[in-house]
């Protein structure tokens, strides 16, 4: 059995879906990949189903009734993994935002480094971050910056959604209770590992902005990130998290 599954969500991703998991699939260290799809009208599901033949036991599909956000989908795929038993477990945009080939330095940094959870961080070194326009990459960048000062993390890249958790983060985590669905999701789940006192380690990667396809990012997402993190910090000090 593999030890690493890479979690791709996907809504309406044909343009990106296929070069991306033929990428992911050919990297030197084995991973397997499992997308998590909001029933995409583009046929976004039925290219990895035809994928899936030529990659048998390696590309794995779950297909949901409907566009249900991003938290929700991580959750499910987080779900998934845990009953199959893999012992790293990677989230990954579809498209290639996040480049395939840094996988094995957020896999070195939990197999082979203290890391429970590994952060593909734009943030750590700099602003390595590619093809945004700079009002983006501010919001961004004090975003981080707005969750290091009510959180008390100390995390340069909060809303990274490149990340690499050791199975038994996921195990200690009650689910159930994640109930974030945008990028505030990506906080929630790094506030809640850092409260249960796992390492957590940044690894510098460069971001590149998605040249196929529409990005999901909208001002409810904004409104849910800025207020989930008080909401966050509140139920830790009540101790209701």
């Amino acid at each position: 059995m593999n030890d690493c599954i890479v979690i791709i969500p996907t809504y309406n991703e044909i343009e990106n879906i296929e070069s991306i998991i033929r990428t992911v699939l050919s990297q030197h260290k084995l991973f397997h990949v499992l997308i998590i799809d909001d029933n995409s009208p583009d046929g976004t599901a039925d290219r990895v189903v035809m994928l899936q033949s030529e990659f048998k036991d390696r590309l794995f599909l779950e297909k949901r009734a409907k566009k249900s956000g991003l938290g929700t989908a991580y959750v499910h795929g987080f779900k998934w993994a845990l009953r199959h038993t893999y012992e790293f477990v990677f989230e990954m945009d579809a498209d290639f935002s996040h480049n395939p080939n840094d996988l094995e330095k957020l896999y070195n940094a939990c197999h082979l480094g203290d890391a429970d959870l590994a952060i593909g961080s734009r943030y750590v070194t700099g602003v390595n971050v590619v093809n945004w326009p700079l009002s983006r990459v501010l919001m961004s960048y004090f975003a981080s910056v707005y969750v290091k000062l009510i959180t008390g993390m100390k995390i340069h890249d909060a809303t990274a959604g490149f990340v690499c958790y050791k199975r038994k983060v996921l195990e200690s985590i009650n689910l159930d209770k994640i109930k974030f669905v945008g990028y505030a999701f990506q906080i929630e789940m790094k506030y809640r590992t850092y409260c249960k006192k796992f390492q957590i380690v940044e690894v510098p990667i460069i971001f590149t902005d998605r040249t196929k396809g529409q990005s999901k990012m909208s001002n409810s997402i904004i409104i849910e990130a800025v207020f989930g993190v008080i909401s966050l910090r509140l139920k830790k000090l009540v101790n209701t998290l």
